[in-house]
């Protein structure tokens, strides 16, 4: 393998990773960038590894002497600090992030993450660990601009509604709107690791997501993940056109997001890990705002996509409209746009997204739509009665 050259023109040195979380979506597609293209070795943490089992067998695999998986859950296992030891780097990539766990299990959330995140900081902060922290585009809450009235052209004013780090406010619901739990923990645990830098020196860098996208993303029901719960929109989108149901539009699909593709914003992360010099003591958003559509424009765009992956006709009456009560139950609350802001990111490392939102959903719901029919012919779900 070449040696790699890091933003400065430096020869990168091959580095021991502890990624927590590496069985998940995220941690799947880092694992595998990390294998294929670079000398770096992983301690891959997590409970489970059906998304990483292709990167662990055979022994015959070229990198198979750097990655090790330790099956471990942070909350009470005596091996992480001594796992974080053995690297140079961690990753925690471990959250509860999943929307309707954030008002109907609260206190799991918060748990799992601020308090399950603790024992990282320190642990990283204490042995002069560098510490890479997944945190959220949610902890920036409600833009400024929904609090103006609704003609108001100020709404038009990106001041009003793109998202810095270094300068836009964490706006958030009144403490019954259970919803926010997970933007507060994160906030909370951000703000504990940014002080831990301040004041102790850890040497760390905050990535903010903006809806990563992509193959082996959340969960469909009953074949990759619980029978039970409401993953995020676009899997949500996905387990609705699989199984032949109409999508269901909460509050009429009104708010809008941007998507990023997962092997974009890998490259992005990939860039923070290579480059410590400029990415440490920086708040990273990753997300793509070329990308920006409402949730009813999405649904519309991927029952389009679908059709013509599937070889399937969309349905007569593709989407309905359903309250975020009935569908969230009770404390629900959102956040009305989030769009990016791309400075920090592109001064410190050079980084642009550049898929399309055609061409993700194309990658992605191909993939769903194969993983659904081998799932169908194994009888792992029952095919949808046409």
């Amino acid at each position: 393998m070449a040696t790699r050259i890091d933003l400065d023109g430096r020869p990168i040195k091959p580095i021991t990773i502890c990624m927590i979380g590496a069985g998940g979506f995220i941690g799947s597609h880092l694992c595998e960038k990390l294998m294929a293209e670079t000398p770096h070795k992983v301690l891959a943490l997590d409970v489970y590894n059906d998304k990483i089992k292709h990167l662990l067998e055979p022994d015959s695999l070229p990198w198979a002497n750097r990655i090790q998986f330790h099956r471990l859950n942070i909350k009470h296992d005596s091996r992480l600090e001594g796992l974080i030891k053995m690297a140079d780097l961690t990753i925690n990539l471990a959250a509860i992030c999943t929307p309707a766990d954030y008002n109907t299990r609260p206190l799991d959330t918060i748990y799992s993450n601020f308090i399950d995140a603790l024992p990282v900081v320190k642990y990283c902060s204490e042995n002069n660990k560098r510490l890479i922290h997944f945190s959220t585009c949610e902890v920036y809450g409600k833009t400024i601009g929904s609090f103006l009235p609704k003609d108001s052209p100020l709404r038009q004013d990106p001041a009003y509604y793109v998202l810095k780090e270094d300068a836009s406010p964490c706006i958030f619901g009144s403490i019954e709107k259970q919803r926010w739990s997970y933007a507060c923990a994160k906030q909370l645990i951000e703000r504990l690791i940014y002080a831990e830098g301040a004041e102790n020196g850890l040497d760390f860098t905050i990535v903010r997501p903006f809806n990563w996208i992509g193959p082996r993303m959340d969960f469909i029901p009953g074949i990759d993940g619980p029978s039970e719960g409401v993953p995020r929109v676009l899997a949500c989108f996905s387990n609705n056109l699989l199984r032949r149901e109409p999508l269901k539009l909460v509050d009429g699909g009104q708010s809008q997001r941007t998507f990023v593709y997962i092997k974009d914003a890998i490259e992005a992360v990939l860039s923070m890990i290579e480059n410590p010099d400029r990415a440490n003591g920086q708040i990273f958003n990753v997300g793509n705002p070329n990308n920006e559509v409402t949730v009813r424009q999405l649904a519309e765009m991927m029952t389009e996509v679908y059709s013509k992956v599937s070889g399937e006709p969309a349905l007569e009456s593709p989407t309905i409209d359903v309250s975020s009560k009935e569908f969230y139950g009770e404390g629900y609350d959102d956040s009305d746009k989030r769009i990016p802001d791309m400075t920090i990111i592109n001064r410190q490392l050079g980084w642009n997204p550049k898929t399309s939102l055609w061409d993700l959903l194309e990658s992605t719901l191909t993939y769903q739509h194969r993983t659904y029919a081998e799932a169908v012919k194994k009888s792992m779900v029952k095919p949808i009665a046409s």
